[in-house]
């Protein structure tokens, strides 16, 4: 839109009887009434009419998207960018148009323009970090997300890192560090950086140990970094210390058991869980997916649309490949129930994050999931006495975690002992 077009002064008049009429105008005759006044007073109006464009293009009163709602965003970049630089909130309302327009670009599957527009909001960041000396550039975390779901692992990794490095001397900041340290860890471990990532991971714990010791933070959360650690130890041939690792998990899980929680939580614990949780199966759920993938380490939120959509998508045809491959396990184990555990588990992770948000169908939809992934197991423990029993651990390990997301730390506890015998860690 052409914001210096002249303009008719009765349009003048009328746009600004909306906006100071009693009561509130609609999206629809805001956006309209600032579209004009922009033209005569931009400094003035072409900030709000970026903020009610972006309005406009979501309808949170229904939870549903404009049908425009991706030439609504651009629209609102074009009057943010049109601020005159002298204006200080211009950074501010271009930062936010541009991450409207970049998920509406995600959405349309438009993904190198949405993935431009991140870095636009990073280079405003680094921007306004220069300026007042802060030490962590916006949209720095928005940009690695990006990167990963591209396979770009080597630079979310130093972006991350850039990020982590900057925000680790200012504490665990009400639990927002932990989100940060899981997708370093991720990128690092992603980047082929696993030393590093090591390093991040034992961080983590030592941080969830200290929040939880304090009241800080739920003891669920120390307990999903200690299991995640060691999953990372055992992955990258440091068994002995990941053995070492899981004790710490078990004494935490039996006071769990014993005591419960010390305090109520908000609930995070369950997206942290999800976090971790996809985590541990990286390397399974790779194989499986086409196209970008979830960038690990990361929640739901911070996905690209389309890349969400995909992965949630691929349930129906992960469980129809569930159900075709079970009666050629019970018939040629040797050749098939090994896959069969293998896809059942990525059916069953990506069932329970897609479920996160409602924990009783968490309980209710995902419960049986983990119950047939470990009967799953057991039966290829029983078929491979060798290689078997260690997968039979791992489903029971993530049965466990599963438990104490719905509190029932008493399972919990029995079914991480008998990962640990099946590992040779038990008592």
């Amino acid at each position: 839109m052409n914001y210096s077009r002249k303009v008719d002064q009765d349009d003048v008049v009328r746009a600004r009887n909306v906006l100071l009429a009693s009561g509130y105008p609609t999206a629809s005759e805001e956006v309209d009434a600032c579209r004009v006044l922009s033209r005569v007073s931009p400094a003035a109006y072409l900030p709000r009419l970026a903020r009610s464009l972006q309005r406009l293009s979501y309808d949170s009163s229904v939870g549903e998207w404009h049908p425009s709602a991706l030439a609504l965003c651009e629209e609102a970049v074009a009057a943010a960018r049109s601020i005159d630089p002298a204006v200080t909130s211009r950074a501010d309302v271009l930062y936010q148009a541009l991450d409207s327009c970049q998920r509406q670009l995600y959405r349309a599957g438009r993904r190198a323009e949405g993935l431009a527009m991140r870095a636009e909001m990073l280079a405003l960041g680094r921007a306004r970090a220069a300026a007042t000396g802060g030490s962590a550039a916006r949209g720095l975390g928005e940009w690695a997300a990006g990167l990963s779901e591209e396979g770009r692992y080597a630079e979310a990794a130093d972006a991350m890192t850039e990020l982590a490095t900057a925000i680790l001397p200012d504490g665990p900041r009400s639990g927002a560090l932990a989100w940060t340290l899981l997708q370093w860890i991720a990128a690092l471990h992603d980047a082929g950086r696993f030393d590093e990532a090591l390093a991040a991971f034992e961080t983590l714990v030592r941080m969830e140990e200290d929040e939880a010791e304090n009241d800080r933070g739920p003891m669920a959360c120390h307990l999903y970094s200690l299991i995640g650690y060691a999953h990372m130890l055992d992955a990258n041939g440091r068994g002995e210390q990941a053995a070492h690792v899981r004790q710490d998990a078990l004494a935490l899980l039996t006071e769990l058991a014993v005591t419960g929680e010390r305090r109520t939580w908000s609930g995070y614990q369950v997206s942290f869980w999800v976090v971790v949780l996809t985590m541990l199966g990286a390397d399974n759920d790779r194989s499986a997916s086409d196209g970008p993938r979830p960038p690990s380490g990361t929640g739901v939120m911070e996905w690209s649309s389309d890349t969400a959509q995909r992965y949630f998508d691929s349930r129906h045809a992960l469980r129809e490949e569930v159900d075709a491959l079970a009666p050629r396990a019970a018939e040629d184990p040797d050749r098939h129930l090994a896959e069969l555990v293998r896809l059942h588990r990525v059916l069953t992770v990506r069932s329970a994050v897609y479920l996160e948000r409602c924990t009783q169908q968490l309980a209710g939809q995902a419960g049986p999931l983990f119950d047939h992934g470990v009967d799953l197991a057991r039966r290829l423990a029983r078929h491979d006495p060798v290689g078997g029993p260690r997968t039979l651990a791992r489903l029971l390990i993530d049965r466990s975690t599963f438990h104490t997301v719905t509190y029932k730390f008493g399972p919990a506890l029995e079914d991480f002992r008998q990962a640990l015998n099946h590992l040779g860690e038990g008592g």
